[in-house]
């Protein structure tokens, strides 16, 4: 399976994020900020929003002093074996329930995985209902706002094999049938905008995703909203792509 080339946005954010890690690490009794810009080269403003969302998340610590050192989640995805997994999974969930609670809508990880879309983790509540598959997911990636964006992270070939196993079919009013509409809606699909889908999947739900894709693996972040909350949906799906980095770093480590 090819990939198409372009990074996104939280991808570099978590570039970054890395070296920051790497640095922290590497000071076993603590660094000061000044000391982590001259040894990454990031500028003091980008940094410093680094290590709030760093600190925010667990992966590294302030100490009395002021200096950086490595925090409680970063030593516990350095655990081997299945403690590894379930630290993984259980950071990423309390991630997913933050960013459900600040925007306010259902929130799903997806990766697209031995060429099938799986929902992989999400957060959902009362207030905040997650979609209902009426229709299986996997062959309605053509018509979901999940789907169309790990198909946009995939090269020609890889959404033609996609679309030989799973048909176009009609799913609402709105829903894109036409392959050849399809694909150059892909095309044209920027990598920084999010991927909407508007009552594409199912009447009365609206949707956003974003990627966060780092390497071989495809994948996205995605939120779901009632059609009643749907004049949220621009922004929300904005407010999900700036805060993507803390779940691909998840992801990474």
């Amino acid at each position: 399976m090819a990939l198409k080339p372009e990074p996104t946005a939280p991808f570099h954010s978590v570039q970054y994020a890395l070296r920051v890690l790497e640095t922290v690490s590497r000071h076993g009794g603590g660094v000061t900020d000044v000391q982590i810009a001259r040894e990454t080269g990031l500028p003091v403003g980008h940094l410093a929003h680094l290590l709030r969302m760093l600190s925010r998340e667990g992966y590294v610590e302030q100490v009395t002093d002021g200096a950086y050192v490595v925090g409680e989640s970063l030593i516990l995805l350095g655990a081997s074996g299945p403690d590894r997994q379930a630290a993984i999974e259980n950071k990423l969930q309390r991630t997913l329930d933050a960013l459900r609670d600040s925007i306010g809508a259902a929130i799903y990880v997806s990766r697209y995985i031995d060429g099938e879309i799986k929902i992989m983790q999400y957060a959902d509540g009362p207030r905040t209902p997650k979609v209902n598959e009426w229709f299986d997911f996997r062959s309605a990636g053509h018509a979901m706002a999940v789907g169309k964006c790990l198909l946009t992270q995939l090269d020609h070939n890889g959404r033609r094999d996609h679309l030989s196993r799973h048909k176009t079919v009609r799913l609402t009013s709105r829903t894109t049938t036409n392959e050849k509409v399809l694909f150059n809606k892909l095309d044209s699909q920027p990598a920084t905008v999010p991927v909407l889908d508007l009552q594409e999947y199912a009447v009365g739900t609206v949707c956003a995703a974003v990627p966060i894709t780092a390497g071989e693996s495809v994948g996205c972040l995605a939120l779901s909203l009632p059609v009643e909350h749907a004049h949220r949906l621009r922004h929300a799906a904005y407010t999900l792509n700036r805060e993507a980095a803390p779940v691909l770093l998840s992801l990474t480590l």
